[in-house]
């Protein structure tokens, strides 16, 4: 029974989500119009449910580039109302469209000319009349038996939040580096702003050997600087190979006879590499598509300039 229950609900939720499908129309594009023109800031309201709903969209606007935060209705007609300035757009929810609160505010939009855009329940209710842009969210029945508590009401007012925002975000072009300078503390930020230069090792911690350098200052030279690689230089400085923790046991299986050889006779000819402007998760890439766990970073004339190990990327958590 318990679980009959839920899927009814969940079933009533989809689709009142896809009923506003066919509600996606002029006036939406409308809408989307004036949020786009907009340079004030985007106000959200709504009471109730309805206005925690209406937070979630404030802060979907505010995460993708778009100005904006939440007012509440009643602390507005006490005061709150100072928030609202000329270039400013409202965007209004009220499932019934009667919402008191909501109308008693409506005379300040007005005096300042702020346009209005209404998500209801009720296209032809109080709040609608006075809209700037009217877009219906209206639903056939709640998920709830009473008919009364909030739930599908609010899921479409939510979906059709989302819309306006990612459509709203594609009209401006939006990209995952803006995202990302919105989100820097984050998973999400790290994953698009860290490159391979902020987690690189660099100076005195690149393990360098040369190609005439003998077998045991090459296993020293790894082993010391405790990166399971190091890099093999010609004396110019630049990069010509690298010799792995992995190689030396690959090597040691083959013969044990192996101090009177020099670097230039065990180093890996083509070794992995990459930039320091990349992103650290495209490293992740990298070394997952060779099962290796280190990257020599090089410059443009092909010198090493540092060492990027998938452990010091897990570290950062973001992955």
């Amino acid at each position: 029974m318990i679980i009959d229950h839920a899927k009814r609900v969940l079933q009533i939720e989809a689709q009142a989500i896809l009923d506003l499908m066919e509600r996606i129309d002029e006036r939406f594009v409308e809408a989307v119009d004036i949020l786009h023109d907009c340079r004030g800031r985007v106000v959200v309201t709504g009471m109730g449910k309805s206005g925690i709903i209406a937070k979630k969209i404030a802060a979907t606007l505010a995460s993708t580039g778009t100005p904006a935060f939440y007012l509440h209705p009643a602390e507005g007609i006490h005061g709150d109302l100072g928030m609202l300035c000329r270039g400013d757009v409202v965007i209004a929810l009220s499932n019934s469209g009667e919402t008191e609160e909501l109308l008693k505010i409506l005379p300040v939009m007005k005096r300042f000319g702020i346009p209005l855009i209404c998500l209801t329940g009720n296209p032809k209710s109080t709040l609608a009349k006075h809209s700037t842009v009217v877009i219906d969210v209206g639903i056939k029945e709640e998920a709830c038996r009473i008919g009364s508590v909030p739930t599908a009401s609010t899921t479409a007012a939510l979906a059709m939040g989302d819309a306006l925002s990612v459509a709203l975000l594609e009209k401006r072009g939006f990209k995952e580096e803006d995202f990302a300078s919105f989100h820097p503390g984050g998973v999400i930020g790290k994953r698009l702003l860290l490159r391979v230069e902020d987690v690189m090792h660099t100076g005195h911690e690149i393990p360098v050997v040369y190609e005439d350098t003998p077998m045991k200052e090459v296993i020293y030279e790894m082993t010391s600087k405790k990166l399971g690689i190091t890099t093999v230089q010609n004396r110019q400085g630049r990069l010509t190979g690298v010799f792995t923790d992995g190689d030396l046991r690959r090597l040691f299986q083959i013969t044990t006879d192996i101090f009177h050889k020099t670097a230039a006779d065990v180093m890996i000819r083509t070794p992995r590499i990459i930039t320091r402007d990349v992103l650290a998760t495209q490293a992740v890439l990298v070394m997952e598509r060779y099962s290796i766990t280190v990257l020599v970073v090089v410059d443009a004339t092909g010198k090493p300039e540092g060492i990027v190990h998938l452990h010091d990327i897990l570290k950062m958590g973001i992955i």
